[in-house]
């Protein structure tokens, strides 16, 4: 009988104690993993594993425990994506994105059609994802999926690859599966096998890969509502409903996998009509009635790409599809189809499909030899061929180059006596770019939040979120920031508007949060700050398909869309009766009228005000009139723009309660919200947007810092005050009750940077991966990646996912973007690094004796010398730079050098030193204070 998905990831199968073999690699920072404790771990890894220094010089992080027979791997958690027991590191390049699994296994996610996973772990069909491997030399067996029972079994998480090295009595096996760098859909797995024996030995490989699908299915969200069968569960029956037809390859060369839809069930089109009726019943809820979709817009795909198995560096000995056959009662842990040689049978697939390839291996004494696969799928504009020509020529050298690529890409951040720091802003950024996905209906590759958004709710938004997540690559990978913002462009409605997200393929969330009131602000400032950094005017004369539009065909220049989006904002989302601008369903906080406001909702919707807009609005139309300003052309726009950020700076500056800005309006009915206690959102917009005197800014971060500040991580979202308590329930300290958000505590490091930079520093820390591990060692997430919130000291289970009824985010707590993207794009803000229209402002105020920032567009470094750095625009000008120090720190310099010309330093009087130079492609204005 074989095993249920559920108990085979709570580890009842093999019950002995792990162990870890020593690597071969130059690793300088191991400890001991079975301490027991963190106090001798290098700092950051909690007590799941410990980060190390790999063979590529690149951070990863090895993962020791055993998961099988330790309580604290356990996670409470709904049947779906992940086990109770399962923990998944992301091994991705700009298109494709895999979750490595504590197991062994490996799914591979495509977004092309709607996204999925297109080898869906499901043990009652004898699919166990993929990337699991199976040496066989005479009697011993040794297996990359790991079952707890082997104590020679190391499991190392690195950047773009997953290693499992497996030791046994005579034999070896050392598997790395990578994405190669670049936008190729492939994964290579490199086999490693060892000969330890003073014989010769013949020895089998048999590499396997599933082919069942699991779709992020928002259909199959609307048909669980009744709760039975679960969303989970009818996304899994509609991957078993697809039959699969497995061919050769040349001649033994590998696997070609094609699927064909084999119907809906009459249960499946009635729970389909039932779950759209109940949306049609509840117009305050928090989904709306499914409209009619576009053309070419789906729910869920049924045309499915074709995958492949291949062998690089030789012909396979044997091959087989009978993925039921081959693993037989044994399951993933002991297959009986290894007892024989696999049978060459490709006709007996059906649902139960799998790509098994198997390659004799004959070895000397001591001898090793390592074995290539390639394992994809097939998107539109890619040849098998062609894919299978450039990785033979490059099989061997693939990890080294693509390790070489994200070793010398990215924004870096490196503080002498820290080593975390650097090793953390490496790691986000290969998290941040390896979330890349490309979605074919928007044809542009998106950063999607992903975690519990995507692999639970099958979500892609809100369409704030890959506009913040894009901000990082403004400093390393400025064409990752285009490709967003046209994504984003092509979303925008003939009025101005954009949708809340995206779910399936080009299909509009039914949510009532459509009616979002702050989406196209997130798109002003993500623009106007690209070609403010970058310099590239030319990108707003880029012309843009209305994907979204009623109006079939029409294409725009960006200047055009962006000026569009920002009369919605100013028009038809307008203000309310205080002036403060409206929040219609919602602002950046997705759930407040739900909660504060559900009895009021009519009321609300149509009269409600947030001052978190308006404030963010002060800050975001100043930015848009700056870049108006640099692009030319456009003088009455600019001034039209500034006087609307005045009248929200007025705005918000009358909704200072003595202590600090009340959230929201909610209508007559409900009133103010935020009055007697302190909400997050609007007070570092309000310090950036210049609403409060310096004394009051000083005042506002002493009470943040008292009331918000209250543990270990980063700030709180609200006060332990009356808001909270109202309504909070069992849930207070949890998501917008409280809880702890990157998303948010980026701003406030950027508020603080400009009048208390050791606060600015201290809160950094606290919001990184780093903290949460030393802070919360024994919780598996908030250590390699994390998730979007984390609840508060004041909830029953701090530093912890949410989990409440309608938002289980247990069940997918980790790899959300904001838990990578914030931190990065807060460094630069902790450097005060901001552009203008003549050229950019540097506040290097963080107390610490050195440090260096360093990217392509951008560096800032502090030594004993002083300061230097550089700006590289894409296009040549003459630019200033505005640095401004402390009063202490500007005494002491001297001299100011620009571009190798060296003068004595003139302090402004505000306090800032001004250099002007010229830059042009690869010749960079280069500064220094001595």
């Amino acid at each position: 009988m074989r095993p249920s998905r559920r108990e085979f990831l709570r580890g009842t199968l093999g019950l002995a104690v792990a162990g870890n073999i020593k690597s071969s690699g130059p690793w300088p920072f191991e400890h001991s993993a079975n301490s027991g404790t963190n106090s001798s771990a290098i700092y950051g890894s909690g007590n799941l594993g410990t980060w190390i220094e790999d063979d590529f010089g690149l951070p990863a992080f090895r993962y020791t425990i055993n998961q099988t027979t330790d309580a604290r791997a356990i996670t409470d958690v709904q049947p779906g994506v992940l086990g109770a027991t399962e923990h998944v590191h992301q091994v991705g390049n700009d298109r494709i994105t895999a979750l490595a699994s504590n197991y062994g296994h490996v799914r591979v996610r495509q977004d092309e059609g709607c996204p999925k996973l297109l080898n869906d772990f499901d043990p009652e069909m004898s699919q166990f994802g993929g990337g699991l491997g199976y040496l066989i030399n005479g009697e011993e067996l040794l297996s990359t999926h790991y079952d707890g029972s082997n104590r020679e079994f190391e499991r190392i998480f690195g950047v773009g690859y997953y290693r499992k090295k497996v030791g046994g009595k005579g034999c070896s096996v050392n598997q790395i599966i990578s994405a190669p760098f670049g936008d190729d859909p492939v994964l290579i797995s490199q086999v490693t096998i060892a000969n330890h024996t003073g014989a010769a030995a013949t020895m089998r490989w048999v590499e396997y890969w599933g082919c069942q699908p699991f779709q992020f299915s928002f259909r199959a969200a609307i048909e669980g509502m009744a709760g039975k069968p679960t969303q989970a569960e009818w996304r899994r029956d509609l991957g078993r409903r697809f039959g699969h037809q497995v061919t050769q390859i040349g001649a033994g060369r590998g696997l070609l996998e094609s699927k064909h839809f084999n119907g809906r069930s009459a249960e499946e089109e009635a729970a389909w009509r039932r779950g759209k009726a109940a949306l049609r019943a509840d117009p305050n809820g928090f989904y709306s009635p499914v409209k009619d979709l576009r053309p070419g817009a789906e729910f869920e795909s049924i045309d499915l790409p074709q995958t492949f198995l291949v062998s690089l560096d030789g012909a396979a000995t044997g091959f087989s599809s009978n993925a039921g056959s081959f693993f037989g009662a044994g399951g993933a842990a002991n297959p009986v189809g290894l007892k024989e040689s696999l049978d060459g049978k490709l006709d007996q697939s059906g649902t139960h499909a799998g790509l098994l390839l198997e390659r004799t291996v004959h070895l000397g004494p001591k001898e090793s030899r390592t074995l290539s696969f390639l394992y994809g799928y097939l998107p539109e504009g890619f040849s098998l061929v062609s894919l299978i020509a450039k990785y033979e020529r490059s099989a061997t050298s693939v990890l080294d180059s693509s390790t070489s690529e994200w070793k010398g890409r990215g924004m870096r951040f490196d503080v002498p006596g820290d080593p975390w720091i650097k090793r953390e802003a490496t790691w986000n950024h290969y998290y941040l770019r390896s979330s890349l996905t490309y979605d074919d209906f928007f044809d542009e590759h998106i950063l999607n939040q992903n975690g519990f958004y995507q692999y639970t709710m099958g979500f892609q938004g809100a369409a704030r979120d890959p506009l913040q997540h894009c901000l990082p690559f403004l400093f390393s990978d400025p064409e990752i920031v285009t490709s967003i913002l046209r994504y984003t462009l092509k979303e925008v409605r003939d009025d101005g508007s954009l949708p809340y997200g995206i779910v399936g393929h080009g299909v509009v969330a039914p949510m009532l949060s459509d009616n979002a009131s702050d989406l196209p602000l997130w798109l002003l400032w993500t623009a106007s700050e690209y070609v403010l950094a970058t310099r590239d005017v030319d990108f707003l004369n880029q012309q843009i398909p209305a994907l979204l539009s009623a109006k079939a065909g029409r294409k725009e220049k960006v200047s055009t869309l962006l000026e569009r989006c920002y009369r919605h904002q100013v028009t038809n989302v307008g203000v309310g009766q205080h002036g403060v601008m409206r929040m219609l369903v919602d602002d950046w906080n997705d759930g407040l009228i739900y909660t504060w406001a559900h009895s009021a909702m009519k009321e609300c919707i149509e009269s409600s005000e947030s001052v978190l807009n308006s404030a963010m609005a002060a800050w975001v139309f100043d930015q848009y009139a700056r870049m108006l300003d640099y692009s030319g052309n456009r003088a009455e726009l600019a001034q039209e723009v500034r006087a609307s950020a005045e009248q929200h700076r007025s705005a918000t500056r009358a909704q200072w309660n003595g202590k600090w800005f009340k959230r929201a309006w909610l209508g007559p009915t409900p009133g103010w919200i935020g009055d007697s206690t302190l909400w997050i959102e609007p007070q570092p917009w309000a310090i950036l947007a210049g609403v409060t005197t310096d004394t009051q800014s000083r005042e506002l971060l002493q009470t943040i810092d008292h009331l918000l500040r209250i543990g270990p991580l980063g700030a709180a979202q609200m006060s332990d005050g009356p808001d909270m308590r109202s309504v909070g329930g069992t849930n207070v300290g949890t998501l917008e009750f409280g809880a702890i958000w990157p998303s948010l505590n980026q701003t406030l490091v950027w508020a603080m940077a400009r009048i208390d930079p050791a606060m600015a520093w201290d809160e950094w820390k606290k919001n990184t991966l780093a903290c949460h591990a030393e802070s919360y060692p024994d919780t598996w997430y908030g250590v390699w990646s994390g998730n979007d919130s984390y609840n508060s000291p004041l909830s029953k289970h701090p530093g912890s996912a949410a989990n409440e009824p309608f938002f289980h985010g247990t069940d997918f707590p980790v790899l959300n973007v904001h838990a990578h993207a914030c931190s990065l794009y807060s460094t630069s803000k902790l450097l005060g690094i901001e552009f203008t229209e003549n050229g950019m402002k540097v506040r290097p105020g963080i107390p610490l004796e050195a440090y260096r920032f360093d990217s392509p567009l951008v560096g800032v470094e502090k030594s004993d010398r002083g300061y230097e750095g550089w700006y590289a625009p894409s296009r040549s000008g003459v630019w200033t730079v505005e640095i401004t120090l402390d009063a202490a720190a500007a005494k002491a310099m001297s001299w100011v050098e620009v571009d190798g010309k060296r003068s004595p330093i003139q302090v402004q009087a505000n306090g800032s030193i001004m250099v002007s130079s010229s830059s042009a492609p690869n010749k960079p204005l280069r500064w220094a204070l001595s």
